[in-house]
């Protein structure tokens, strides 16, 4: 869980209008996506706003890799119109998702470069309402909004929508509309590239790497690290930009929503060793001492009504707190006992790949 500190709406009645391209970045891994990869790519090559090139980045699967170079021959898509160049590239560093996106930032030709995520959809204005933040010189970063698109059809009644973000969706506790957070959350965000110029890429090492244990926050840890090379940096979440995320099944029961959790508890003591931890759990001490609270007290009235899945929300929201308290715990003393640090790449203006 990102959670970012958000404050009032943001405007800014002085800012003009500006339209830098956009480059936009996909990781994929395995083939298991391969119609979610082709939807994700065809929902940016619909963009109202046209970006300048999408950027397939295939995190060490040749196999995954030829099939897509085949499935959008190198070259060919540029007499298709704006917005319908398809790139294909190996992730040029190691396993995970945070190299596979600096991969991305380093050849990328925008001045701007967004990410979303392989088994995600955006919707037609995704880009338009980005590029709305950027209006204002001052921001070097703009998030959207993601909902969960459920396997089984619908949300289980157990889980809480104070917990979206387990599935990487938007959560119950953000405010509404265009408002500015500590960090924009990874799988719907964009930066300037003058942002990784100035604090670098994706620090590996804290985010994920393809199934194996879920972990999060490079993207806490750079929004954080960028605030500190930027004191006067604002970033935005507008939650116009909307993106449709697909749950698999698995990621339904509970197993998972423990598991994941605990993870995040993991990131979290990874992401304070890094920044610190009056930095790295600024907003999330807020989150679990005003959010969660409240959505506990919600799962207990819908019980009394006899609502649907009341109890179990509220036991959910409970269990995951332990669960996450637990990762962080255990992360902390693991991260002490290992010195464990972080480099991130130097991925910035002009490298292009």
């Amino acid at each position: 869980m990102s959670a970012p500190a958000a404050s009032a709406d943001f405007t800014d009645s002085t800012a003009s209008p500006a339209s830098p391209a956009f480059s936009v970045v996909i990781c994929a891994y395995t083939e298991d996506r391969w119609e979610d990869i082709l939807a994700a790519v065809s929902s940016v090559r619909a963009q109202s706003r046209p970006a300048l090139e999408t950027l397939l980045v295939v995190d060490h699967n040749e196999a995954l890799r030829e099939r897509l170079l085949k499935e959008y021959a190198q070259g060919e898509d540029r007499e298709h119109g704006a917005g319908r160049e398809v790139r294909v590239l190996a992730n040029a560093g190691p396993r995970g998702l945070s190299a596979g996106r600096n991969t991305g930032i380093a050849a990328s030709r925008g001045e701007v470069v967004a990410f979303l995520d392989d088994d995600a959809v955006a919707e037609r204005d995704w880009l338009r309402h980005f590029a709305e933040g950027y209006a204002d010189p001052a921001v070097v970063a703009v998030g959207g909004r993601t909902v969960p698109v459920w396997a089984s059809g619908r949300r289980p009644d157990w889980f809480p929508e104070e917990f979206d973000w387990v599935v990487g969706c938007t959560y119950r506790g953000l405010p509404p509309g265009r408002v500015r957070v500590r960090n924009v959350l990874g799988g719907n965000a964009s930066f300037r590239r003058e942002a990784f110029a100035a604090a670098g890429g994706f620090a590996t090492g804290i985010g994920r790497d393809g199934d194996r244990r879920p972990l999060g926050g490079e993207e806490t840890e750079l929004c954080i690290r960028l605030s500190r090379a930027r004191p006067g940096a604002v970033l935005l979440i507008d939650d116009r930009a909307v993106i449709h995320h697909r749950v698999p099944r698995p990621r339904e029961h509970f197993a998972y929503f423990r598991t994941r959790t605990y993870a995040e508890g993991l990131s979290k003591a990874l992401v304070a060793r890094s920044v610190g931890a009056q930095k790295g759990l600024e907003s999330e001490r807020r989150y679990a001492t005003r959010v969660l609270p409240a959505g506990v007290v919600r799962g207990l009235r819908d019980a009394v009504l006899a609502r649907p899945g009341g109890a179990g929300r509220a036991g959910a929201i409970v269990a995951g707190v332990l669960s996450a308290a637990g990762g962080y715990v255990l992360g902390s003393v693991r991260a002490r006992r290992s010195g464990v640090a972080f480099s991130p790449a130097p991925v910035g203006e002009g490298a292009h790949g």
